[in-house]
């Protein structure tokens, strides 16, 4: 408990538009299997995150999901808790990136709202940047002003390198209208561990309904 596959096909049958999973390399939360069997059952969007290590690399490969996030997770990172330093690893994104679309995988990378950054994701071939909203959701209670600036400017940056806009991370039924609102082109958001909590509160199904309605100019 609980039924992973279960948990799918509710999820995406109660509005989910698409299905993100973070495999760890100790597999203390989704598990190799869990992926592998999720991917026949998925009807919307799958999206696999995760450190390019090479057990994920064969992992994405095998099972080709419509999108891949590369997240630089230390081994014994608890959660994400910071973007790539594209500059420093600029030839080994290239790599990664090159190999995952000639498997006809789109390719995201996660980065901190800095356009620099977000520069150098374009050098690597990416198709998307994953923007870590971790630094908005702390400052958004105190000043959401002062919070959502830098992904502003992140956000334009990506437009101006062609790159699509993505984010996750610390977004709950909170702070998700604010960002959504504020930041044009954004494309997706991923949301795992406050939905789960709110769900604890308000049932799966209308948590999911929810965070819909509060999307609903997507």
């Amino acid at each position: 408990m609980p039924d992973i596959i279960k948990a799918v096909k509710d999820c995406e049958s109660f509005g989910a538009q698409g299905i993100t999973v973070h495999p760890r390399p100790d597999e203390r939360h989704i598990r190799y299997r869990d992926v592998r069997e999720i991917k026949p059952v998925i009807n919307t969007e799958f999206n696999i995150e995760g450190n390019p290590i090479p057990s994920f690399i064969e992992l994405v490969l095998e099972v080709k999901p419509a999108q891949v996030t590369l997240v630089p997770d230390a081994h014994d990172a608890i959660t994400s808790n910071a973007g790539w330093n594209t500059i420093r690893h600029t030839d080994a994104l290239k790599e990664w990136v090159k190999l995952f679309k000639d498997a006809g995988i789109r390719v995201s990378l996660f980065v901190d709202p800095d356009p620099e950054m977000i520069k150098a994701a374009a050098v690597t071939g990416a198709d998307r940047v994953e923007l870590y909203t971790e630094s908005y959701a702390h400052l958004y209670e105190t000043d959401r002003e002062k919070a959502i600036r830098p992904y502003l400017s992140a956000a334009q940056a990506a437009a101006r390198y062609s790159l699509g806009l993505n984010a996750g991370h610390d977004l709950n039924l909170v702070n998700v209208a604010y960002f959504q609102h504020n930041i044009p082109g954004l494309l997706e958001v991923s949301i795992g561990h406050a939905l789960i909590c709110e769900s604890i509160y308000y049932g799966l199904e209308n948590t999911i309904q929810m965070y819909l309605k509060q999307l609903s100019d997507f």
